[in-house]
């Protein structure tokens, strides 16, 4: 099959690219600061690292993160929030605040690292920036922990924006957050979700757009599996064919696909 074919899936993922609505955003700030501690140092930075710091708020992870890093660069959309950093830790050499939304940052042209403890409203928007950012090694966000174990497969079911990006990103599950330990108190517990990018890409650099047409494809709803998803654009009999050699049940719903499956089945059908 050639990846020709895949294309006509494109169509699905204009409104998948779309960013939330900027309305008005509440954020939850970290009350403990040996949990503040410990989401830096999980996220691996150290000094040579540049970090950029999303919603540092109270700046809670930005002084753990100044202990660690070479740099850190933080983007601040509330102008009180900015202004008291900046008198705060504006005397650091190594410390930047930023007045703006980071959704609108442009991604340094060096490596660097992202931790965010952003407002749970716009997490979509912070991991999508974070997956099309080229220069990015990693990130440690806190979200709501429902949105991390979704997107890492805890439920047993997986997301189509981590199968999309499973050939050059990790997602981890990382460790999980009381909502007692933020102020003001949110109504779910969050976690820390980590994304990595992988030292060598699961599919060469040229197959990836190809790739990402079959997962919009598998995800467009259609009869109930993936494999009757897959007939939108393949015979039958070559769909059904495709997804046992990959290892996937003829009836297995779209959502119960482990990635490397996923991975497995582009090979199969761009032999």
């Amino acid at each position: 099959m050639s990846r020709s074919q895949f294309p006509r899936a494109r169509e699905g993922r204009t409104a998948d690219r779309k960013t939330s609505n900027r309305k008005a955003l509440s954020q939850n700030f970290i009350a403990d600061p040996s949990i503040a501690r410990g989401i830096v140092a999980a996220s691996g930075v150290g000094p040579v690292d540049l970090v950029v710091e999303v919603g540092p708020g109270d700046g809670a992870l930005t002084r753990p993160l100044l202990d660690r890093a070479r740099r850190v660069v933080a983007y601040e959309k509330d102008r009180h929030f900015a202004e008291r950093l900046r008198s705060r830790l504006g005397h650091h050499p190594r410390f930047q605040c930023r007045l703006g939304d980071f959704r609108d940052a442009r991604a340094p042209d060096e490596p660097f690292a992202v931790v965010a403890n952003a407002p749970f409203a716009i997490t979509t928007d912070i991991v999508r920036w974070c997956l099309a950012a080229r220069t990015l090694t990693a990130a440690t966000l806190v979200v709501q922990r429902e949105f991390a174990r979704k997107h890492t497969g805890d439920y047993g079911r997986w997301s189509r924006l981590t199968v999309a990006h499973w050939p050059t990103w990790h997602f981890d599950l990382g460790t999980r957050i009381d909502r007692a330990k933020f102020r003001p108190v949110p109504a779910v517990d969050a976690a820390v979700l980590h994304l990595t990018r992988r030292p060598e890409p699961l599919l060469p650099e040229a197959a990836l757009e190809d790739y990402r047409d079959l997962v919009d494809l598998g995800f467009s709803g259609v009869g109930g599996s993936l494999s009757a998803s897959l007939r939108r654009a393949v015979p039958a009999r070559l769909a059904a064919r495709a997804c046992a050699e990959a290892g996937i049940a003829r009836d297995a719903p779209v959502g119960l696909v482990a990635p490397d499956r996923w991975i497995a089945l582009y090979a199969v059908l761009t032999r």
